[in-house]
């Protein structure tokens, strides 16, 4: 909880399991982060993120279809209805219009930034991309969102090494457990600047 005891709104944006999601929800119930949930957005209907999110005190919405002017607008549009103070990309693999959201978006990779960065780096992409390079660590990083993909202010990374045995799915694995500590950090490093 942040020193004022203030809970900021927020929104996370997902396209998969929900498993940032799930791991933020359970951290704000049990008051280790100055959030409320109010509002899980999905871009597909087929997702587990949907069912897994769901909850009296949120609402899951889905915003299905292309990446557009037209999506942004009805996001943008969303979150305001919302009051959202704070959105938070989980996994989410859409482009948010950053504009309204300056400083007030977060979002986490499944690397160390700003190796292994850019549009199309995400999941077993990077962690394959990390292995090839022949890396000796890897790790997470969450960082506010700007007009550029995986570009913005740096809050916390996170280490592991990478293994001579691992494989995308073992290395991914380990940097999962570092996104559900890392994530949290963040949050109370954003909060406590919003002074």
């Amino acid at each position: 909880m942040s020193e004022s005891g203030r809970r900021f709104v927020t929104a996370v944006l997902v396209s998969g399991g929900g498993t940032t999601a799930l791991n933020l929800i359970e951290c704000s119930q049990r008051g280790e982060i100055p959030i409320h949930i109010a509002l899980i957005v999905a871009h597909r209907e087929d997702i587990p993120a949907i069912t897994r999110c769901a909850g009296s005190d949120r609402q899951v919405v889905v915003l299905p279809g292309k990446s557009s002017a037209q999506a942004s607008d009805q996001l943008d549009d969303l979150l305001r209805a919302h009051k959202i103070e704070l959105v938070v990309l989980g996994g989410y693999l859409r482009p948010l219009r950053v504009g309204p959201w300056t400083g007030r978006a977060l979002n986490i990779h499944p690397a160390l930034l700003p190796a292994f960065g850019g549009q199309g780096m995400y999941g077993d992409h990077v962690h394959e991309a990390v292995i090839a390079s022949g890396a000796r660590e890897s790790g997470c990083t969450v960082h506010l969102v700007d007009d550029r993909y995986d570009h913005g202010e740096t809050i916390v990374q996170r280490r592991v090494s990478v293994l001579p045995s691992d494989d995308a799915q073992s290395l991914a694995k380990r940097i999962g457990v570092e996104e559900r500590i890392a994530f949290p950090e963040a949050i109370r490093i954003w909060a406590a600047r919003q002074h």
